[in-house]
């Protein structure tokens, strides 16, 4: 098996869904100014890179980050190449998830954009909402993506969030997929513990045969 580490670094400059806190490293106590140690300030957004969406993301009462089970998170799961020309992920793609798999992940064209650019662009991949009732019909725990947000929805209402959210699946996103190899893997995925968090950063690997 070989490890794979999808997960976005860190840094200032770092892309950010447009509306969301950027992040930012300021040296606290650095060894250069004489201290005897270094520690940083770290300010970031709750769904920073790579992330995990819980259920209190989009559902009032849910569930937060540090209750988040992570035997759903971690386990087997099918990592799936959609054809770079398709602009979103509907049903037709979703059928190309083997049946029983729990946990999928989607490499979209976004996965070479990432791989040539860690910058935000506006014309990701997307989930559709079709796409996500299919892969509720399969009974999927788990959905990752190659994008900042798993949808693209220009009215505010985030049908794709709140199906996938309301229906018992978690939601990954950011990861970074351009050098895994497609087919099945072991999903590592930790969120960070927030307590009552709307969402968590992640480092997510795929170990691979």
């Amino acid at each position: 098996m070989r490890a794979f580490d999808v997960s976005m670094p860190l840094f200032a400059g770092m892309p950010a869904f447009p509306g969301d806190p950027v992040f930012s490293s300021a040296p606290d106590h650095a060894i250069a100014r004489g201290d005897p140690y270094n520690v940083s300030a770290l300010a970031l957004g709750s769904h920073a890179g790579t992330h995990v969406d819980p259920p209190l993301h989009f559902l009032a009462g849910g569930a937060g980050a540090d209750r988040l089970d992570l035997g759903v998170l971690n386990g087997p799961a099918q990592l799936v190449d959609v054809d770079p020309a398709r602009r979103s992920i509907g049903a037709a793609e979703v059928a190309a998830v083997p049946d029983g798999v729990e946990r999928v992940i989607f490499r979209t064209a976004n996965s070479g954009r990432w791989a040539s650019r860690l910058a935000f662009f506006p014309d990701y991949v997307a989930l559709t909402d079709a796409g996500a009732a299919a892969l509720l019909e399969r009974r999927v725990r788990v959905v990752g993506l190659d994008a900042l947000s798993i949808e693209a929805d220009a009215t505010g209402t985030f049908p794709v969030h709140h199906r996938l959210l309301g229906g018992g699946a978690l939601i990954v996103e950011g990861l970074l997929l351009a050098s895994v190899p497609a087919g099945p893997c072991e999903m590592v995925c930790l969120p960070l513990k927030i307590r009552d968090g709307d969402g968590a950063p992640a480092r997510v690997v795929l170990r691979c045969p």
